[in-house]
């Protein structure tokens, strides 16, 4: 059993930066990690995901070269650096654990509880 705790979303400016943090407990570093986002009246999407080592990493199209996920399993914590924000990245920000490295949100069994992300134009 994972449980997981977002933080750090806020208002930002476009062309902002901002870090969001998932802190875990249980066996994190047995899972890999996922962030997903859901904008109003869209459905979930997927962000990034990095594996269980942090070795492997895999991004969304839309948010290639922007943001960077990473994991510190000394903490068990994974982190979502997000750099030249855009208004179309307003959403709420999920992570998720699985015990496969997906892009799909139907194999994710553990989630957070979401922060909220708004970029301001």
């Amino acid at each position: 059993q994972v449980q997981l705790v977002e933080s750090g979303g806020r208002l930002v400016q476009a062309g902002g930066s901002l870090r969001l943090s998932c802190a875990a407990s249980g066996r994190f570093s047995a899972y890999a990690m996922a962030w997903f986002r859901q904008a109003p009246g869209k459905e979930r999407e997927f962000v990034a995901l990095i594996n269980w080592s942090g070795v492997s990493t895999y991004y969304a199209d839309s948010v290639k070269g922007r943001f960077t996920v990473s994991r510190d399993n000394a903490k068990n914590t994974v982190y979502l650096q997000m750099n030249s924000l855009k208004a179309e990245d307003t959403a709420v920000y999920y992570c998720a654990a699985s015990q496969k490295d997906s892009n799909s949100a139907g194999e994710y069994k553990y989630w957070g509880q979401g922060t909220q992300v708004t970029v301001s134009s």
